[in-house]
């Protein structure tokens, strides 16, 4: 018999994601002359790579260094002096976080995406349509782990605990939760086929060719997905703002829709 709890746990240890303490908190005179750093959402990473990339092509400057992982890791790095120049959370709560400790750029947040929650099983999953209500949910997992990210503390578990108790779901599978440091690590344990069921961001479904949509939570089970995006309050390099603003441009606009967000501001230009 197969020890699912171990098996989950090398899973996880095997994911450079699920690894958010091993950045290291280097001063800020250690970093290279230019270089932006910029702290993430792990559900960003497919769109801000690109994006990134198409910066580093105009403007001929190196491509910004991108920390992905929970914005609750990578908030409370910045907390600890990890040198940030910007940081885009998937959620109000984490940036409200940095900003009562006054560790933002007040003046330069905005909310940048908003996003999806849905339920996902492997590829090759004979579940379809599955239903969100306790029992349902519970029949669907057949015995076996619902994956989700941290639900105390990250984002999208924050999200899909919510979504669960609105709809009468939670304390039916509460006691069957497989937990993952990032949305990514829960995407990866159920494409990989060691929990049969998953709650992601839309975006990561549509990310991970291993997965399928089998349900898409309503908008009103849970409060509204938004990503805000600011500077550190400490840094200090030109670069990060122009970097910043280049999230609202045409340009990043397409690559964040192409990934499946929405995007909440108005293109600022089209380079």
């Amino acid at each position: 018999m197969i020890d699912r709890r171990s098996l989950l746990g090398r899973s996880l240890l095997g994911l450079g994601l699920a690894l958010p303490a091993a950045l290291p908190l280097v001063p800020r005179r250690a970093q290279a002359a230019g270089e932006v750093v910029v702290f993430a959402a792990a559900s960003l990473k497919n769109a801000l790579d690109e994006i990134a990339a198409t910066w580093a092509k105009n403007t001929g400057k190196a491509a910004p260094k991108i920390s992905y992982a929970a914005s609750s890791a990578l908030a409370k790095q910045i907390e600890q002096g990890a040198p940030a120049d910007l940081f885009v959370s998937a959620d109000l709560d984490w940036m409200d976080y940095l900003a009562g400790k006054n560790l933002i750029k007040v003046d330069s947040r905005f909310n940048l995406l908003g996003n999806k929650i849905v339920l996902i099983a492997t590829k090759d999953s004979k579940l379809t349509n599955v239903g969100l209500t306790g029992p349902d949910l519970a029949k669907a997992l057949g015995g076996g782990r619902l994956s989700m990210a941290s639900v105390d503390a990250v984002p999208v578990g924050k999200y899909g605990k919510a979504a669960l108790e609105k709809l009468g779901a939670w304390n039916d599978v509460k006691d069957h939760l497989a937990q993952a440091e990032n949305v990514r690590a829960a995407l990866l344990l159920v494409a990989r086929g060691e929990a049969p069921l998953g709650i992601v961001y839309s975006t990561d479904a549509a990310a991970e060719p291993g997965v399928k949509i089998v349900a898409t939570f309503p908008a009103d089970s849970h409060p509204p997905i938004i990503y805000p995006a600011a500077l550190a309050k400490d840094q200090h390099n030109p670069d990060a703002k122009a970097f910043l603003d280049f999230l609202r441009s045409a340009k990043a606009r397409v690559s964040f829709e192409k990934q499946g967000f929405t995007v909440l501001v108005k293109s600022a230009s089209a380079t």
